[in-house]
């Protein structure tokens, strides 16, 4: 069985070509720039790029674009369409109406449109995917995997806010969580790792790129997590703020004479680690700086690690305790100065890191000492095979 996954961002589109026999990638890659002049696709195959630069006025064109290279006669994959069997779509908002992996119905697809008031940005882009996989996919199923969906085990106590309830029975206003395709990913394979079942498992998993959460997980279900009603709240991030006082959003629309789309706008796309170093996105520039002696850049490298660090503690309260801690996503595989100094916090909670271990990059690796109280390891999520997995049991 081969499926395609699809991941739609409102002017991208990522995909793998998964053989479910083996859970090997075929093929993969990026399209870029949609709607623009200059939108390019980076196609892989063994290995192997190839860019397509390409003008590609929305997602139907960019589908059938991609099924062109999956046919081509020099690097394609496949020889006819009927050798993909489903397609797995990532949709990031399912609120409170999908707490599992779905085939794609007409019933299904307009309940994802229900949602999109909860991800305005995201879920749009989603039901643009499903439409163009339609159209050249004729009678191909699809299912929807959804981000919340794994959430949907938080206990009302954890996802409940503390305002006027009214607005929770109006407008849904509560604690969803995302990432959850990569939580459940990440659990999985490191209960797999240790030889255990993962119901006898508290797991605190840190997915950690420059979008970043940490959930915990305890008899296999997400039970607290640090994003919110959207992926904007919980630990500082590459551009988004994290958790503040409310009240700075209020202060500063004063302040500033803001709009709520400004408002909107620098907490999401202008704050987080950008906003503290004013020097990237990216630790990779913002290290660099650092280690020149730029103080503010090294400020954001202090806040990220102290906040993840202060989440691990909240979470184990939580669960009340704590068996083993994993890193997942760009720096939480990468990012080896990261990784121990968040893990230099927990010393008192008996977590020793083993320096040589690591000092490793991308890897599945456990990184503390035999004698360490609370295992940590590095496990590299797969959100796409977790996707593919989903699909090929439903198709089945």
């Amino acid at each position: 069985m081969k499926i395609l996954v699809v991941n739609c961002g409102s002017s991208s589109l990522k995909y793998q070509l998964i053989d479910m026999e083996t859970e090997e990638v075929m093929a993969k890659g990026y399209l870029e720039r949609i709607g623009l002049e200059d939108s390019f696709l980076t196609h892989t195959v063994n290995g192997e790029k190839h860019k397509i630069e390409k003008k590609i006025a929305n997602h139907e064109e960019g589908i059938k674009l991609v099924i062109e290279q999956l046919l081509d006669k020099d690097y394609g994959v496949i020889k006819d369409l009927s050798e993909i069997d489903a397609v797995g779509h990532r949709i990031v908002h399912g609120g409170e109406k999908f707490s599992k992996s779905v085939v794609i119905t007409d019933e299904v697809e307009e309940t994802i449109k229900e949602c999109i008031p909860l991800a305005p940005l995201h879920n749009p882009a989603g039901i643009t995917g499903i439409e163009a996989c339609k159209k050249a996919l004729k009678g191909v199923p699809m299912v929807a995997v959804f981000d919340t969906a794994f959430h949907q085990t938080l206990p009302k106590k954890a996802y409940m806010y503390a305002i006027p309830y009214e607005y929770y029975e109006k407008y849904g206003v509560r604690k969803y969580g995302f990432h959850g395709t990569s939580h459940r990913f990440v659990s999985k394979r490191v209960a797999e790792v240790m030889g255990k079942p993962v119901e006898d498992l508290k797991i605190i998993a840190c997915h950690l790129g420059q979008g970043a959460s940490l959930c915990a997980i305890e008899g296999g279900k997400s039970i607290e997590t640090t994003m919110g009603l959207t992926p904007l709240a919980g630990v500082p991030m590459g551009s988004r703020s994290g958790d503040i006082d409310p009240s700075i959003v209020t202060f500063l629309m004063k302040k500033e004479n803001l709009s709520c789309d400004e408002m909107d706008t620098i907490l999401n796309k202008k704050s987080g680690k950008l906003g503290l170093s004013g020097v990237s996105i990216d630790d990779r520039d913002i290290e660099a700086e650092a280690e020149k002696g730029n103080e503010r850049a090294q400020l954001a490298i202090d806040n990220f690690v102290y906040q993840v660090a202060g989440y691990i503690g909240k979470l184990a309260v939580q669960m009340k305790g704590v068996d083993v801690i994993t890193f997942a996503g760009g720096i939480g595989e990468n990012g080896i100065s990261a990784r121990k100094q968040i893990c230099e916090y927990l010393e008192f909670m008996g977590v020793k890191i083993d320096d040589e271990k690591n000092n490793c990059r991308g890897k599945e690796v456990e990184i503390t000492t035999p004698d360490s109280k609370v295992k940590v390891y590095v496990i590299p999520t797969n959100e796409e095979l977790m996707i593919a997995r989903d699909t090929a049991e439903l198709v089945k």
